[in-house]
């Protein structure tokens, strides 16, 4: 290949990809979902790719290269479908719900309810994807008919609650599952993070709760029965999470090993308490309820992210890093996925292979899970509750910036110093 033709190939390449993460951030806007845009850009750069390869490789080389890129794709895809497959189970059995109504009290202070609400979305984020957590806190702040700018606080305190949440355990983020998979984190790492992640959340709860000192009645749904085939199956996905941190720590199991095997013992163990029942859905039919629109986006994303690598792009990416030290760079990085979605930053940055200590890239992971939060269509969980609360805007959002900077900074800072730990 010459070289007007490999630069004109390498443009092209580019400015699809451009295009595509483009798409990403106004996906509200044109109402073309992500998933199908990435799928269909990330696909095309390979075509490209294997038709003119940029660097005059053979296409067996192109081909080595895919085939890495579909591994790493292959391993996200099979933890994310069979965790996502638990949460579906669970939520359309009303099981979930029904355990949030059980513990809500009566009678609430505005101020408690922020704290509790954040807590709450805090701890079932590290449990369960950004998305479940956040309709279900949603749902709850909801349907107590709150003035519209009280809502746009519990709005936010959940977007920022469902994003600190996750980042200290596998399970409950994207970028923080990527980042363990790349061997950059461990579990034992990643649990420092909980507190700091935490205190944030309380410190985010405590400023947007200021004046808010009205009583809330919550008014008790009828309840339903919980049956004892759901409690098994919550009891099978708690002990698959447990299972996952302790066989990893221990004997260095895959986290996609362990999940797909408690998958699998779900299906199994529901498969025998059902047997005798009279029901309309197998047990394997809950697949079908899962996002596959967030797995394929996924799957667009990683696509993308491994042409710029084919096209040498990722190296760009370094050159912040060269000009302040990763702390700093970080912090920035963080603020930078409020722009660019964070699954392709982080996937790009992990990819141009940069050098830092353990410490460093818990502060990275923080980061990158919880940046997202400054705008609101950032992360899943803002673009989720700006379709749901139709006070929420963008400018809205941006109103509470301020608050959410704050809350940020004292996270990672406090991941700054658990990093120091390590």
């Amino acid at each position: 290949m010459t070289g007007c033709l490999r630069i004109m190939v390498t443009s092209i390449i580019l400015t699809l990809i451009a295009i595509a993460f483009i798409l990403i951030v106004i996906e509200d806007i044109i109402h073309v979902n992500k998933a199908k845009t990435t799928l269909f850009f990330g696909t095309l750069c390979w075509i490209i790719a294997f038709i003119s390869p940029i660097h005059g490789q053979s296409p067996e080389i192109v081909q080595i290269e895919l085939d890495h890129n579909i591994l790493e794709i292959a391993t996200l895809w099979l933890f994310l479908m069979a965790a996502m497959t638990f949460v579906a189970y669970l939520n359309s059995k009303g099981f979930i719900q029904n355990i949030v109504h059980r513990i809500m009290p009566t009678h609430i202070s505005e101020r408690k309810l922020m704290f509790l609400v954040g807590a709450f979305a805090f701890i079932f984020s590290s449990i369960s994807d950004n998305i479940t957590a956040t309709l279900i806190s949603l749902a709850v702040v909801m349907s107590l008919k709150l003035d519209p700018k009280k809502l746009i606080k519990y709005a936010t305190l959940i977007i920022f609650s469902v994003n600190s949440g996750g980042v200290s355990l596998i399970t409950g983020d994207v970028t923080t599952l990527m980042i363990f998979l790349a061997d950059k984190v461990t579990i034992p790492d990643l649990l420092l993070l909980i507190m700091p992640s935490m205190l944030s959340v309380f410190v985010l709860a405590a400023m947007l709760s200021i004046g808010m000192n009205e009583k809330i009645t919550f008014e008790k749904a009828e309840l339903r029965r919980i049956e004892k085939t759901d409690i098994t199956i919550a009891l099978i996905f708690l002990s698959t999470i447990f299972a996952t941190l302790f066989l990893s720590v221990q004997y260095h199991v895959p986290p996609m090993l362990t999940f797909l095997f408690g998958l699998s013992l779900m299906f199994l163990t529901a498969q025998f308490l059902m047997r005798k029942k009279d029901v309309n859905k197998k047990i394997i039919d809950y697949i079908r309820e899962i996002e596959y629109d967030t797995l394929l986006f996924f799957v667009g994303v990683l696509l993308l992210v491994g042409a710029l690598k084919e096209v040498g792009v990722l190296s760009k990416f370094t050159d912040l890093y060269l000009h302040l030290a990763p702390e700093y760079a970080n912090y920035l990085v963080g603020l930078m996925s409020a722009a660019v979605d964070n699954v392709p930053l982080t996937a790009a940055l992990l990819k141009a292979d940069i050098t830092m200590t353990p410490g460093q890239w818990l502060t990275f992971t923080y980061a990158t899970g919880v940046g997202g939060s400054m705008l609101i269509i950032g992360s899943a969980a803002g673009i989720i509750a700006m379709s749901k609360v139709k006070a929420l805007t963008f400018s809205s959002y941006l109103k509470m910036s301020v608050y959410l900077l704050v809350a940020y900074t004292i996270g990672y800072s406090g991941a700054y110093f658990a990093g120091q730990l390590i």
